[in-house]
This record gives C-alpha cells, sequence and structure tokens, in this order.
C-alpha cells in the first residue's frame, strides 16, 4: 500500500486562521490523491508550518521528514515552494536517500524536473527583487526628494492587492487547468474544456488561451520564462 505523510505551509498566522493558501493547497493534494496516486493508499500523518519560505528550520517539517525516513512513506505537498524557497534546501531533501517527495501539483515530474523547477523559480525571484532595486533607484535620480520607502510601501501595498487577487482567481481552477496542461493539451483545447464545463472566467466570461496561459504563468511561474 501506498503511504503518504502531507506537509503543508502559510506564511503568516492569518492565513493559518482564515485558510488563505492552505485550502489551495489542500485543493491540490486532494486532486493528487484523486486522480494520480496508485491505490489503495494510506495518509499516516499531516504536519503544519506558519513559517516563511526562506527559513528552513521548521519544526513541524523536521517531523514529517523523520516519520517518512522512518516509514518509507512519500513526502507529500501541494507545491515545491511550501517545502522551501532556496534551491539548495530543496535538493538537499531530493537527494536524501531516505526521502521520496511528490509534489501534488506536478504529479508526473521526476527529480530531474523538480531540481529545475526550484532553480528557475529561485532565479525568476532574484530577478524581481534585482528590477525592483533597479526601479527604485531610477525613480530617487530622476527626484531627489523622493521618499523610497513611502513609495514603496504604497505601490507594494497595492501591487500585492492586484497579484493576491489573481493568484486566488487562479487558484480556483489549478484543479482543472494544471492537470489538463500536465497531460500535454493545448491553451486552446484548455480553454474549450472550461467553456464546455461552464467554468467562466473572474468576469463572468469565457475563456481564451490567452488566459488560461496567463493562469498558469500564475499558477507555475517558471512557465512564463
Amino acid at each position: 500500500m501506498q503511504r503518504y505523510v502531507i506537509y503543508t505551509r502559510v506564511s503568516t498566522k492569518a492565513q493559518g486562521f482564515s485558510g488563505l493558501g492552505l485550502e489551495a493547497q489542500r485543493h491540490d493534494i486532494n486532486t493528487f490523491l484523486e486522480a494520480y496516486s496508485t491505490t489503495p493508499f494510506e495518509v499516516i500523518g499531516e504536519f503544519q508550518d506558519v513559517e516563511t519560505g526562506k527559513n528552513d528550520a521548521r519544526p513541524q517539517l523536521a517531523k514529517a521528514l523523520e516519520l517518512v525516513r522512518t516509514t518509507g512513506a512519500e513526502l507529500l505537498i501541494a507545491k515545491l515552494d511550501r517545502l522551501s524557497r532556496k534551491v539548495s534546501y530543496i535538493a538537499k531533501i531530493m537527494e536524501d536517500p531516505k526521502v521520496s517527495l511528490r509534489v501534488a501539483s506536478m504529479p508526473n515530474a521526476d527529480k530531474f524536473q523538480l531540481h529545475i523547477y526550484a532553480a528557475l523559480a529561485e532565479q525568476e525571484r532574484d530577478f524581481i527583487s534585482t528590477r525592483t532595486k533597479a526601479a527604485l533607484a531610477a525613480a530617487k535620480k530622476r527626484d531627489p526628494e523622493l521618499t523610497l520607502g513611502g513609495l514603496r510601501d504604497k505601490t507594494g501595498k497595492r501591487n500585492a492587492a492586484v497579484q493576491a487577487n489573481a493568484k486566488a482567481r487562479a487558484d480556483k481552477v489549478a484543479g482543472i487547468i494544471i492537470p489538463l496542461r500536465d497531460q500535454g493539451m493545448s491553451l486552446r483545447a484548455i480553454a474549450e474544456s472550461l467553456n464546455t464545463s461552464g467554468v467562466t472566467t473572474a468576469r463572468g466570461g469565457r475563456w481564451q488561451a490567452s488566459q488560461v496561459k496567463r493562469t498558469i504563468e500564475r499558477l507555475r511561474p517558471s512557465e512564463a520564462l
């Protein structure tokens, strides 16, 4: 019998209390168990941390890994960044001979593909950070009296709200779009499937291939590179 140890992570206590982020993770995990897991299967443990992905010293993750090592079960996570945002740490986990890792949103990915995805995601975060610093420096050069902290806070809050809303909408259809994409279905075919199934866009309209593409890019940033 296939056995799993489920691990989830949210970044803040507010997310933990509200279920924001956790609900999407549970959705991905349940979709994997229902559609991709060998049967029969058993979930022998569930662990959750409320920690930033930059901190790898997480007590519940340590317990999950220990249970995996002692039982031979697979560590099941929703997305790779729930394990860590550091490619070095992810690589360390994958190199552990006593740890078998399964990512629900990438059910058919092998270790090599997971490593590449982690590296691309880390590269994207570094690029965004560098681009943001360059934009702030350019703004300061144009207007020496500009208070960058205030500009950053105001702009950052607005951008964060927009991105959060877009990501929330993407998460709602992730269980449909991602499995179809993993099966090799084209963007146009996925849009047609959504429309046929009666799934509308955030504005209540019909899906187009371009909208499917943007949604996948929000769910899988590496595909936008």
